[in-house]
């Protein structure tokens, strides 16, 4: 078999990440990583200049636009070696633990049904960020859209978020966090990548489910382990990707319901309007303390 600096072809997502990018990626070169491209969607700090100093090998995809998470991945993955098998997506402002590549690609290989394999997303300050998830149903997607606001330990979120299960065992989930995950170059290419109409947000959640429709398992394995900053682009635009989450949030439910069903749209439409305003409110409530 291919040793594991060939199979596999790391995708950075960049958005004007600065020193954050070159860590991502000398800590993927930690990992044994041979072949990372960053996909930069138009930053205009120095981040690019200083990853092309810094690592001369990198591949560099100016996508010459800012076409949101997976656009940017999808064009990453055009100009990564087809030799890989592996393809690792990753946020720029993410470090990647030694033995975590090594232990997603494990993964994969033991299990033929498994397609995509996320890791542990450990916090800054050691916490964990949740990246195995459900797809929640109705009232739990209600209970944690409204409540999970103000009071993020209720039972709505939790369940969605998955923390009353043991976060040391892998196990089989719904969808994985987008901020890194290992997927079968082969499924990746089926699926034909992410789907751009999600900008930014549920773009994972979409992949992961049409991959789970054409039989793909999507499994956690909490024994890779990576750091994430979290927020380090988004929070440059605060208020447009609020919007963008809520736009993307109707996208999923219309996209995800069929026939009477979607008569419900205008009342969805308007809980995720006031949601919306709401969400302003504690941000700014927030931001101004």
């Amino acid at each position: 078999m291919t040793s594991l600096p060939e199979r596999v072809a790391a995708v950075v997502v960049n958005y004007n990440a600065g020193d954050y990018l070159l860590d991502c990626v000398r800590s993927l070169r930690e990992a044994d990583v041979l072949h990372v491209v960053v996909a930069d969607n138009a930053s205009t700090d120095n981040s690019l200049a200083a990853v092309r100093a810094a690592d001369p090998e990198v591949i560099v995809v100016e996508t010459g636009g800012n076409f949101g998470y997976g656009g940017g991945v999808n064009r990453g993955t055009v100009a990564s070696p087809p030799s890989a098998d592996v393809l690792l997506v990753c946020n720029a402002d993410l470090i990647i633990e030694p033995a975590a590549v090594k232990t997603m690609v494990a993964a994969l290989d033991a299990e033929a049904g498994v397609g995509i394999v996320g890791p542990r997303i450990n916090n800054t300050d050691g916490t964990l960020y949740p990246s195995g998830r459900i797809v929640p149903g109705p009232f739990d997607a209600v209970g944690h859209a409204f409540l999970g606001m103000v009071m993020p330990n209720n039972r709505f979120t939790r369940r969605y978020r998955m923390l009353d299960v043991d976060q040391s065992v892998a196990r089989e989930v719904d969808w994985i966090s987008g901020a890194c995950f290992a997927i079968r170059r082969d499924l990746f290419d089926r699926l034909g990548g992410f789907n751009e109409d999600f900008y930014m947000y549920l773009e994972e959640v979409d992949l992961c489910s049409r991959a789970r429709a054409i039989g793909a398992e999507i499994r956690y394995e909490p024994a890779a382990q990576v750091v994430h900053v979290g927020g380090v682009s988004t929070k440059q635009l605060p208020y447009r990707m609020l919007a963008e989450h809520h736009r993307s949030v109707m996208r999923w439910w219309w996209q995800s319901n069929h026939g009477v069903t979607r008569l419900l749209a205008p009342f969805v439409a308007l809980g995720l309007g006031v949601r919306f305003v709401l969400a302003v409110l504690v941000r700014s409530g927030r931001s101004g303390r």
